[in-house]
């Protein structure tokens, strides 16, 4: 199963790391650290033409991505067709 993220961009559910919010995901400084250690590195996405509201981290190939998107965690979360996952 695939999951589109907007712009025209799908990825396998199965690579999908996680999704996050882009209001509660910033908070933390090792979270906005390692967000800038990707970015950096050139594993950065950007799908969004107005405000970023999700931010979903994928693997595959062993290669790690962040694709930053304009699309809510809730829609994105319809969208794959998942039940809803309890954060820690």
């Amino acid at each position: 199963m695939y999951l589109h993220l907007g712009q025209d961009v799908i990825v396998p559910v199965s690579s999908i790391i996680g999704i996050y919010d882009m209001d509660t995901a910033t908070w933390s400084k090792h979270t906005r650290a390692f967000m800038s250690a990707l970015e950096r590195a050139g594993q950065v996405k950007a799908l969004f033409d107005d405000l970023p509201k999700s931010c979903i981290l994928c693997q595959e190939g062993g290669v790690t991505t962040l694709y930053i998107s304009q699309l809510s965690t809730a829609t994105l979360l319809k969208r794959s067709g998942q039940g809803v996952v309890e954060t820690v």
